[in-house]
């Protein structure tokens, strides 16, 4: 969408979807995978594909979705911004925004969508080769090409965007039993679904995990009436806090917790200085900011900590920040965010009595074994003795691979292989890349027009941009990811546009001799490219690009740089691209306050 938004001259994209049931939706959203009752985890109000338009899906839900086929009570729901949806509904409002960006898309900026996988790329002097196993159009898209179909297809493409989503991890744990018909593998597949929905209600359930995902599959079953035990095996023992019903994304700003930036002893040293800032911090938030409801106070300091904690990570030897990461990974999602009252309730209700149908039983599954019966038994290492729990049915949540040297994808194994992507050293979690999403290669310089959006990311976001929890890689990054990404993609595809950049890192290191009048001109070419990048018609768009292209050239010559008008003219749009990428990104204001800092709160 932002490619189609973006581009200004010809270009074609084209969108390779490995799973075609997956397009729009991903493992997250498609609609064989999430019954009615999957709801998202976060407040309606805050599922906008479009950081700058904060209230977008939540008009497109009330105004715009065909709720022929909804059932109640959602097909009368009047959504709000602080309420719930159902998480299947997105796929239908991707689809309909993706399809909105390409009719209002530039004359010769066309989008070709295409079912297949791509398993390997070659780096070429003059863009990168993608070989893609059972390649085929789209019905929409056949005309141009002639729908060719084969087993394997070279694709020449001059940039590569990798937008490949969650990985699978096997859990081994199960290798017994992962073809057991007693075993959900992936709950969010057509097949586990329909196992779930079948079960019959008074059914022993272990489902593997207490994090939200856990309770998709808890809530499905309790909503259908299941009356069996349903034991929510944790390793952690973490459990998700509730939203309060009017619960606002919101950003506290708390210094710098000093005690993070004395060096690294040991853990036991290290812990000890993180809980006592912690605890400082939730107290400053509880006492300066009253107004903030109890259970997101832990959210806030989080939230307000992510701006120091790169210096922090810095001082943290490798293998020790990964084994912080493996061990509290947990604990720091659930500091990070919640769930919607909606998700929590049924949950929350089943486990309050002491013989609820819900039980929490904390410990690391050691093995699952097949019973005689025909159920499974799982083994429990609880700290203090092992205990076996017999169950009916077992569901495995998705353990999300985030070691790209472990992945099983050709892809990956390919990529890795030719030194076009390198784990990421310092967490082990997602791809080195630069800070605008190139992917780097073993000696840290870049390896091709290649760039990484989302999850493959996770690494750098919490190095870079002290990211934590889900936030590495969930919708909120990757909104971000897929402004800088796609700005970059045509900033590098303008004529000589490779060229500017030796330009650009002159001009930045000599901005500070910009003039005051200078500086006023520059500032309003931002504002105008802001609201360029963040309109979604053309003909506005149009209109403000032309108003931009006057203001460049009225605007001052560039600091100690001497170049032909065009040239400059060209600069100078860079320059100006960049600088409102990154208000467009900036992660230290809310989405709310982003759109009065821009200017664009009313429009």
């Amino acid at each position: 969408m932002r490619l189609l938004r973006f581009a200004r001259s010809p270009l074609e994209i084209v969108l390779l979807e490995r799973r075609s049931d997956y397009r729009c939706a991903g493992v997250a959203y498609h609609r064989d995978g999430n019954p009615w009752g999957h709801a998202f985890n976060i407040q309606a109000g805050r599922m906008s594909a479009f950081r700058e338009d904060v209230h977008d899906f939540i008009r497109w839900a009330n105004s715009e979705a065909d709720r022929e086929d909804w059932p109640a009570p959602w097909a009368g729901t009047t959504f709000t911004e602080g309420g719930p949806a159902p998480r299947r509904i997105f796929q239908n409002y991707l689809i309909d925004r993706l399809a909105e960006a390409r009719r209002e898309a530039c004359p010769g900026v066309v989008l070709v969508e295409a079912d297949g996988e791509a398993v390997d790329m070659e780096v070429r002097s003059s863009g990168v080769d993608v070989t893609v196993r059972h390649f085929s159009l789209n019905s929409a898209d056949k005309g141009s090409r002639g729908g060719q179909s084969r087993e394997a297809t070279v694709l020449f493409a001059d940039r590569v965007v990798l937008a490949t989503g969650l990985e699978l991890r096997e859990p081994p744990y199960a290798a017994e039993v992962l073809d057991h018909e007693s075993f959900v593998r992936n709950p969010y597949s057509e097949a586990g679904v329909r196992k779930l929905m079948t079960l019959p209600p008074g059914a022993t359930v272990a489902i593997v995990g207490s994090v939200l995902s856990a309770y998709d599959s808890a809530g499905l079953l309790l909503r259908q009436g299941h009356t069996g035990k349903i034991h929510l095996v944790s390793r952690t023992g973490t459990v998700f806090r509730t939203y309060p019903a009017d619960h606002e994304h919101e950003v506290v700003r708390l210094p710098c917790p000093k005690t993070l930036l004395e060096p690294y002893l040991d853990r036991q040293e290290f812990l000890a200085r993180v809980r006592s800032a912690w605890e400082a911090a939730c107290s400053t938030v509880v006492r300066e900011h009253p107004g903030i409801h109890p259970t997101v106070v832990a959210e806030r300091v989080a939230k307000a900590w992510e701006p120091h904690l790169p210096k922090a990570i810095e001082l943290i030897p490798s293998a020790e920040l990964r084994w912080l990461l493996d061990e509290f990974g947990t604990a720091i999602a659930a500091f990070r965010v919640g769930a919607v009252e909606y998700t929590m309730e049924v949950i929350e209700r089943a486990m309050h009595p002491a013989d609820g149908t819900v039980q929490l039983v904390v410990g690391k599954v050691a093995g699952i074994k097949p019973t005689e019966s025909g159920g499974l038994t799982v083994s429990v290492d609880a700290g203090n003795g092992t205990r076996s729990i017999e169950t009916d049915l077992v569901i495995s949540h998705f353990s999300r691979e985030s070691d790209y040297g472990r992945v099983g994808q050709p892809l990956w194994k390919n990529l890795l292989r030719r030194g076009m992507a390198v784990p990421h050293g310092r967490t082990g979690r997602g791809l080195e890349v630069d800070g605008r999403g190139a992917l780097l290669g073993p000696g840290g310089e870049a390896v091709g027009p290649l760039f990484a959006v989302g999850v493959l990311r996770e690494g750098d976001e919490i190095v870079r941009n002290g990211r934590t929890g889900a936030f590495t890689f969930n919708l909120a990054a990757i909104k971000n990811h897929s402004i800088a990404v796609a700005a970059h993609v045509i900033e590098t595809l303008e004529p000589g546009g490779d060229a500017l950049a030796e330009s650009l890192a002159e001009y930045y290191a000599r901005s500070s001799n910009i003039k005051e009048v200078e500086r006023v001109e520059f500032e309003e070419a931002v504002t105008l490219e802001v609201r360029r990048m963040a309109t979604r018609t053309r003909s506005d768009r149009e209109i403000k690009d032309s108003r931009l292209d006057s203001c460049i050239r009225a605007a001052g010559e560039l600091p100690n740089l001497s170049m032909d008008t065009s040239r400059r003219d060209r600069l100078m749009r860079a320059v100006v691209n960049r600088a409102a990428v990154e208000r467009l990104t900036d992660i230290s204001v809310t989405p709310k306050q982003l759109r009065r800092q821009l200017g664009i709160a009313n429009s």
